[in-house]
């Protein structure tokens, strides 16, 4: 017989200590990490962050207002006090890793393009005529360079 690979799913996996984003409520687009599993529709979670405008006090929610994401806090125990979550909040680093993250990226890009005024959006518009003008031009030169 053949050697099988097996390999772990690449799947997130709600579990204690794994980072989520909220995507509804008055909790809209904060961070918070799941501290106890209480059935398979809802989580209790808790969000130390060190902005007091972020924070997201210990509750019960629902898992369809949230978003798995990739960062996850190791040995994190079980239905862990305030405490000692933002202690490991703070030991895994977890708003420097989300800041560093594309995503966060893409969606504060993605929020600036909203508050965008029609003039803004029009300005923005004719900055991305004139780079894409450049680069034809650029690729025109290489192109005409390569045939001669």
């Amino acid at each position: 017989m053949g050697d099988a690979e097996i390999k772990a799913s690449q799947w997130r996996v709600v579990e204690v200590g794994r980072v989520v984003l909220f995507t509804g409520g008055p909790f809209k687009d904060r961070l918070a990490t799941i501290v106890e599993i209480i059935d398979h529709k809802r989580a209790l979670v808790d969000g130390p962050c060190s902005k007091t405008e972020a924070i997201v006090p210990r509750h019960a929610t629902p898992l369809s207002n949230v978003i798995l994401t990739p960062i996850t806090i190791s040995q994190l125990p079980r239905a862990a006090g305030n405490g000692a979550v933002k202690a490991a909040w703070e030991k895994a680093e977890v708003e420097k890793k989300w800041e560093e993250s594309t995503w966060a990226k893409k969606r504060e890009q993605m929020q600036k393009r909203r508050q965008l005024s029609d003039f803004e959006r029009f300005k923005v518009m004719k900055l991305n005529k004139q780079r894409r003008f450049e680069v034809r031009k650029e690729f025109a030169k290489v192109r005409a360079s390569a045939k001669a």
